[in-house]
C-alpha cells in the first residue's frame, strides 16, 4: 500500500504531543507569537524542520527552511498562528510586529473585515469591530498590530487613538520624539509618537508641509490629562532660536544683505519669508542682533558688512 503524501496538518498533531503532555492548551507557549524568536534547531520532518525554545517547538515549513540548516544551528524567525489558529514559524519579514503602527494596502474586504497585505501568507485581519471608518480595497491605511489577549490570535486595527498609550508619566516637554503622521484634520496634524502614543500638531504652530505616511522627529510641548500629546517640529523655548537665527542669515545674504521685515510685519508675512512663526522670528531677531550680526531698520533688517 503506497504511503500516504504528509499533510501540514499531520504535522501539527505531531508537533503538539508535547504541548499535551505538559498539560498546556495549544497557545500556552513560551513563544512571543507576533514577534521574532530565536530558535534552535531540533529535528527535520517530510514537512520541514521543527524548531526548539527549549520549552516548545513549532515547525518552520520546508519552503522557508534555508540551505546548509543542521541541527542545533540558531534561526531567527516570526511565529504567528496560520489559517487554522496552529502555531507556525516563517522566514518571512511582515510589515511589523505586534504593537507596531504601520501603513498597509488593503487587499480585500469580506463580511467579517478587511485584509492587509503585511508580507505573510496569511494577510492581516483588521474585524468590522476595529475599523475607524469604512475601508476600501487598495488604499493604505495606519494600522497597529496586536493581539487578542485570549485566542493570541493576531488582528488590525485602524482605530489609533484609542488603541495608544495614555500614560505618558516617562516622557517630558521638549523631549524629541519619532512621529508617524496618521491624518490631517481643519484643527491640526495627528501622530503616532514614539510608535506608542497619540498626539497634534496644531495647523498655525506648523511650518513644514506634511503628509498622512510622513515620518519625521518632534518635540513635546505639552502633556495633558487626556493622555495626548501637543507637539511641535520645532524644540520649544530659546532652545530653537540659533536654528532659526541661521535660517533669517541665510536669507539675508539670499536677498542681497536687507529683507523689508520687522517686528511690525504680519505673522503671515513672516511665515511666507521665513517658515517660522513671530514670536520664533522676534527671538531670532533679537539673538543676531546682540551679537551685532544685524542692524535694525525702521523699514526691515539688514546684515552688518
Amino acid at each position: 500500500m503506497p504511503d500516504k503524501k504528509p499533510s501540514f496538518k499531520n504535522a501539527w498533531n505531531h508537533s503538539k504531543i508535547k504541548v499535551e503532555k505538559s498539560n498546556k492548551s495549544k497557545l500556552e507557549t513560551s513563544f512571543k507569537i507576533g514577534r521574532y524568536n530565536r530558535l534552535s534547531v531540533q529535528t527535520r520532518s517530510d514537512y520541514g524542520v521543527y524548531l526548539s525554545s527549549g520549552e516548545d517547538r513549532v515547525l518552520l515549513p520546508n519552503k522557508y527552511v534555508p540551505e546548509k540548516l543542521s541541527i542545533g544551528d540558531y534561526l531567527d524567525v516570526f511565529v504567528y498562528t496560520d489559517s487554522e489558529d496552529r502555531l507556525v514559524a516563517t522566514t518571512l519579514k511582515p510589515a511589523g510586529v505586534v504593537d507596531d503602527f504601520v501603513f498597509l494596502i488593503t487587499k480585500d474586504v469580506g463580511p467579517i473585515g478587511t485584509f492587509m497585505d503585511w508580507g505573510l501568507e496569511k494577510d492581516l485581519l483588521v474585524p468590522r469591530n476595529e475599523q475607524q471608518d469604512r475601508m476600501v480595497p487598495g488604499k493604505k491605511y495606519l494600522v497597529k498590530i496586536c493581539q487578542d489577549d485570549r485566542t493570541h490570535r493576531i488582528y488590525g486595527t485602524t482605530q489609533i487613538s484609542t488603541n495608544c498609550d495614555k500614560d505618558t508619566r516617562g516622557l517630558k516637554v521638549g523631549q524629541q520624539v519619532d512621529l508617524i503622521v496618521h491624518s490631517i484634520t481643519t484643527i491640526g496634524i495627528m501622530a503616532v509618537v514614539d510608535n506608542r502614543y497619540y498626539g497634534m500638531m496644531y495647523l498655525n504652530e506648523t511650518y513644514q508641509k506634511l503628509f498622512i505616511g510622513d515620518t519625521c522627529k518632534g518635540y513635546i510641548m505639552r502633556l495633558r490629562e487626556d493622555g495626548k500629546i501637543d507637539l511641535s517640529l520645532k524644540k520649544p523655548g530659546y532652545s530653537s532660536v540659533p536654528k532659526s537665527a541661521e535660517v533669517i542669515l541665510y536669507r539675508l545674504n539670499k536677498s542681497g544683505g536687507f529683507i523689508p521685515c520687522h517686528d511690525k510685519s504680519s505673522p503671515e508675512e513672516i511665515r511666507k519669508r521665513f517658515s517660522m512663526s513671530k514670536k520664533e522670528f522676534k527671538r531670532a531677531v533679537g539673538t543676531l542682533y546682540k551679537k551685532r550680526l544685524i542692524e535694525l531698520r525702521n523699514n526691515g533688517i539688514a546684515l552688518i558688512k
